[in-house]
């Protein structure tokens, strides 16, 4: 046996290899990919992802679990037009809860039915509208309740749609635009005025709130304002450049002619803001950090581009709709002339502001009604609404807080008077 050959040791691949078999493999998986998502349910897994319903097990009854105080949010619970059981916070302007507070003896109960009146008809309301993931219990969105209800002195509505926390049903693009509507609807009905309820949506919900806006308008419904924040163009346009954990998922197809069609054709959800902002009949507020990871902060450029486009001068010369298409030296010059001279009026119609170490904040009058642009150099995607600078210029367009007017205090004093007697 001393002279049998010994076998020769098997060598293990090397990292280049590997790297090969990945990518190959990553290959194979990416048309499985692309197939799942041309079904529906696939899809709208994907875009709404109202299967991560953190925080896990959430205690909707107890909302002093997530960090608010006691007896200043109502768990309820309301029905759509389809049937379907929404869940919801209620969270009282805190002015109006520390006063409520200070004329009652031992600890608050959550909020009854007569207070969320008079808190409704007294102090504005925020309908806030979230976005994909998540609900309303999650860490981040409720610091964004606590800031707006003591910041900007308002009540804070926030809801889960169909299919999202413990409400019932299963999301889509008209539904979850309905599911916003009856959320306005039962402001309405408990005596908020229409211009006293702002609209604050936040990445998926500014899909939801443009479309609310558009369906408000064709009602010759004004709202206080509406805010913007992390917002994306159209579902079709996020899909060209969003990313999950940094890798562009259909960038790929953007690549060829037939791989954009075909998004074209996959993409059943729209969610088109662009086209509804010529609705819009309200104070518009949208803001954007430059960190933001998921959605580019160019697809808010592009809104405010759509806001300032009816008060530019027209244009007479289109750039090339299809790449090999070239514009002739007269057509050139002239579609450089033309820009020169919408810049021009840009220059004269948009003030702008650089905050340092904050951002950039840009207003001016649109057709129907003031709009205001911020942009910020930090926030993420998650967080931007929690930056106290756009807070602040939200109390400023809108009115809250600080921009109140004096009044507010004496409301405040006849409510107690009325709520202890």
């Amino acid at each position: 046996m001393a002279n049998e050959k010994e076998k020769p040791a098997k060598n293990s691949p090397t990292l280049f290899e590997r790297a090969h078999r990945f990518f190959f493999f990553l290959a194979l998986l990416y048309p499985v990919f692309i197939a799942l998502l041309w079904i529906p349910s696939v899809q709208e897994v994907f875009t709404y992802q109202q299967i991560w319903r953190f925080p896990l097990f959430a205690k909707y009854h107890l909302p002093e679990k997530y960090s608010l105080a006691p007896g200043k949010t109502l768990n309820t619970y309301f029905t759509n037009p389809d049937n379907h059981t929404l869940g919801a916070w209620f969270v009282l302007s805190d002015p109006y809860y520390q006063q409520l507070r200070a004329a009652t003896e031992g600890p608050l109960s959550p909020p009854t039915e007569d207070v969320i009146r008079e808190s409704i008809q007294n102090y504005p309301t925020v309908l806030n509208l979230h976005g994909a993931a998540g609900t309303r219990a999650s860490s981040f969105r409720v610091a964004s309740y606590k800031a707006f209800s003591s910041r900007l002195d308002v009540n804070v509505f926030s809801i889960d749609y169909r299919g999202f926390g413990d409400s019932t049903g299963s999301p889509s693009n008209d539904g979850l635009v309905s599911d916003a509507h009856t959320a306005w609807q039962w402001l309405i009905e408990r005596g908020a005025k229409p211009e006293d309820i702002v609209v604050v949506g936040h990445s998926l919900g500014t899909g939801i709130s443009g479309q609310l806006m558009r369906r408000l308008a064709k009602e010759g419904v004004t709202p206080r304002g509406v805010a913007l924040l992390a917002p994306f163009t159209s579902v079709l346009a996020l899909s060209e450049t969003y990313t999950m954990f940094g890798v562009p998922l259909l960038q790929p197809l953007q690549m060829f002619s037939f791989g954009r069609k075909l998004i074209k054709q996959l993409m059943h959800i729209e969610f088109d803001t662009l086209s509804a902002v010529p609705e819009f009949n309200a104070p518009t507020l949208i803001a954007h950090s430059q960190d933001d990871m998921d959605i580019p902060y160019s697809h808010s450029k592009t809104l405010i581009d759509k806001f300032l486009e009816p008060l530019l001068p027209a244009r007479t010369v289109q750039l090339p709709s299809a790449p090999g298409i070239h514009l002739s030296t007269e057509d050139f010059l002239a579609f450089r002339q033309e820009q020169e001279a919408r810049n021009a009026k840009r220059g004269e119609i948009v003030k702008k502001t650089e905050v340092p170490g904050f951002g950039i904040v840009e207003e001016f009058k649109g057709l129907k009604a003031p709009v205001v642009y911020v942009e910020s150099f930090w926030g993420t995607h998650a967080r931007v609404g929690l930056q106290e600078g756009v807070q602040d210029e939200m109390a400023k367009l809108f009115r809250l807080g600080p921009y109140a007017g004096s009044e507010q205090a004496s409301v405040v004093e006849a409510l107690i008077n009325r709520l202890v007697s």
